[in-house]
């Protein structure tokens, strides 16, 4: 049953809704001791089990209920939730992070979401992993920084978790965790009562089971989200692979399900054209992650002297770096989104193409869990703030599943759902 139908047999009362939460919650006291993928004491059935009678008696009729009437949601713990705490992955004090509720998490309640917990995050959505354990193989990692968030759609714990992305943190853990991961245009969901990592490339993303979620929470998430019908048709439009030193970064067993992809599109009459682009990729990975690390350190400055022994080193490795960029430095470096997202623009241009095919990620996901694995194959789609979507597309020899990104012009965003769930269809049909 595909996400949608499960969202409207809930809507109709075709699915009772405390008799499926009961078997959720079941799912989740006996699987996330091993997955790991909520913060612990944010969970609890009976909380759950009341939250849907008062979302029953609220809305008693069929036909008055919310467009995610009882959807199990999962939330990032650096995302504030009223009545939850926010930790943020860290060991500093929890007052430091206290504040009203994200208007992203009150616009999903208020259409009828239901909180499960705060998900897994690596600490301050940075580098340093948490415990979440890959729901394919324990002994590898889920991704990061929204690690839990991935994890527990993919095992069933949430229909929907909220996630954030700075470099990669949405579409890798999707890639990574079999499920499909949204990253709109940089600015298309608001980031207040969100704890900062770099606000210059900080997006709200989400994951689901599959794509048919994906306008569904678009128009709840998304204020001027338009559902149109004048989109053009997937046929009549090319879409790009990058070839040359971005997609160099990739390994061949990754690569050959991007091709694999290619060729099923291109047999359903998807007009494909492969030609070299990002030539400067080390530059923009580079301006990338100094932007990201200036920032950080400015969002941590009125904390990081006091508390510096609570970092984790990478954390703080990532801090030390950015207090080296100087001011005049970031200003340009956060001036360079705009450029870089011209330089894509032109290329996208020259050749006609609407979107990108590229791996979501380097590779599957990479053993143990000290990582979580390479996040640059997602940075330059990020710095030029362009929407990206990550869907399935088929699992290897080790029994890891792979990613396929999806990137489109900035805010095409209702286009790029649109092809990217034709392209799932076309790929796992």
């Amino acid at each position: 049953m595909k996400a949608c139908e499960e969202l409207e047999a809930l809507r109709s009362g075709k699915l009772g809704l405390l008799s499926y939460l009961d078997s959720v919650c079941s799912l989740i006291e006996k699987e996330d001791p091993v997955i790991h993928a909520l913060v612990p004491g944010t969970y609890g059935r009976k909380r759950i089990i009341s939250d849907a009678g008062r979302l029953l008696h609220d809305f008693p009729k069929q036909e008055s209920r919310p467009a995610l009437f009882g959807l199990p949601l999962g939330v990032k713990d650096i995302i504030s939730v009223k009545g939850f705490p926010t930790r943020c992955g860290s060991k500093l004090p929890q007052h430091l992070f206290e504040g009203a509720e994200a208007s992203c998490v009150t616009r999903l309640k208020q259409a009828g979401a239901l909180v499960m917990g705060k998900t897994v995050t690596t600490e301050f959505a940075g580098f340093e992993p948490g415990p979440t354990r890959n729901p394919y193989n324990p002994g590898h990692t889920p991704g990061g920084s929204s690690s839990g968030s991935a994890a527990g759609v993919s095992r069933g714990f949430f229909q929907l978790a909220l996630g954030t992305q700075t470099a990669a943190s949405v579409i890798r853990p999707a890639a990574y965790c079999g499920v499909v991961g949204f990253k709109p245009s940089f600015g298309r969901i608001a980031l207040d009562g969100i704890l900062p990592f770099s606000p210059s490339a900080d997006h709200v993303g989400f994951f689901c089971k599959d794509t048919s979620l994906l306008p569904i929470v678009s128009t709840v998430l998304i204020h001027d989200w338009e559902d149109r019908d004048n989109l053009p048709d997937l046929e009549k439009v090319k879409a790009g692979i990058p070839e040359g030193p971005y997609l160099s970064q990739a390994t061949e067993n990754t690569i050959n399900f991007l091709n694999r992809a290619a060729a099923i599109m291109e047999e359903k009459g998807i007009s494909i054209v492969r030609f070299e682009a990002l030539s400067n990729i080390e530059k923009i990975n580079d301006f990338h992650m100094r932007m990201i690390s200036g920032e950080m350190a400015r969002v941590h400055g009125k904390w990081y002297s006091k508390y510096r022994d609570l970092y984790s080193p990478k954390t703080v490795e990532v801090i030390e770096k950015g207090l080296r960029v100087d001011n005049e430095e970031l200003q340009k470096l956060v001036s360079g989104r705009e450029s870089v997202r011209d330089q894509i623009d032109r290329e996208m241009n020259e050749h006609e193409i609407r979107f990108w095919l590229t791996p979501s990620a380097t590779d599957h996901a990479p053993e143990g869990l000290e990582s979580t694995g390479s996040p640059i194959m997602s940075l330059p789609w990020t710095y030029a703030g362009m929407p990206a979507i990550s869907i399935p597309c088929g699992f290897d020899k080790a029994g890891l599943p792979h990613g396929l990104q999806i990137v489109g012009k900035f805010g095409e965003d209702e286009l790029l759902v649109q092809f990217a769930q034709e392209l799932s269809d076309m790929i796992t049909g």
